[in-house]
């Protein structure tokens, strides 16, 4: 099955060149049970469907968000998106959010493998950070189900996959893709989500509103030592043990 090809054509006159190249990335069409159903362009994917049409949401599809902390600190990475971003230009959002795509080997579901390869592939291309790192470091915690309008013509309805990793990254980042980077603690972004003059993606609101800070917490309460370096994947029992059923799929 492939997602409904739109006839909209991106003008480079209104969008960045690179972006409209991006836009031709394929990504994993879903069911609501997470089962890959076939392909689509990340334009049409993403383009919310005419009034004419039966469908009141844009095609669901695979992504995943990465929130990195530094293991010493325990800040978390946050990055603003460029205003070239086609989608929720210049908004503050976690680490790095974005899909696994039909190729890479990024369609492969044993232990979430494909996600955790679109993962490190996508943290060189916005923020320059080597894959020095085993695709394992990568917690996996949860799926959620949603959809977020950016405007009126485009939209994310994503199963999600929530990554934490932590890692002390030299990193540079691209500017088509990131405009600006910051670590927070806790106290921090919550103090950043009241400051007016800022954006959050939907998404990265969600996400902090119903699990991020709790589990920051119990990372935070993980460390052995005042000396040990945090470990993401030490909050892998915690979260399970708290969950009736790890293969849920959250829907919001």
């Amino acid at each position: 099955m492939a997602a409904p090809t739109h006839t909209i054509t991106l003008d480079p006159a209104q969008y960045d060149q690179e972006q409209i190249n991006l836009m031709e990335e394929r990504l994993i069409l879903l069911d609501n049970d997470d089962r890959n159903i076939g392909e689509g362009s990340k334009k049409d994917c993403h383009l919310i469907p005419p009034s004419t049409s039966s469908e009141t949401r844009s095609p669901l599809h695979r992504a995943f968000s990465v929130f990195l902390f530094h293991p010493e600190s325990g800040k978390l990475l946050l990055q603003r998106r460029a205003d070239e971003k086609i989608t929720f230009p210049g908004m503050w959002t976690n680490t790095c959010c974005s899909h696994p795509l039909t190729a890479f080997g990024e369609t492969d579901e044993d232990g979430q493998i494909g996600v955790r390869r679109a993962a490190a592939r996508k943290l060189v291309h916005e923020l320059g950070i080597p894959t020095t790192y085993a695709l394992d470091d990568f917690a996996y915690l949860t799926r959620i189900h949603y959809y977020a309008p950016s405007d009126e013509i485009w939209a994310e309805h994503e199963i999600d996959y929530i990554l934490f990793l932590t890692l002390d990254p030299k990193f540079e980042v691209n500017p088509n893709e990131v405009s600006g980077t910051k670590w927070l603690s806790k106290a921090e972004l919550d103090a950043f989500f009241q400051d007016p003059t800022s954006t959050f993606t939907p998404w990265f609101r969600l996400i902090a509103e119903s699990f991020l800070y709790k589990w920051w917490d119990a990372l935070l309460a993980s460390r052995t030592s005042d000396s040990a370096l945090l470990d993401a994947k030490a909050l892998i029992p915690l979260v399970e043990a708290a969950k009736d059923d790890m293969a849920q799929i959250i829907r919001m």
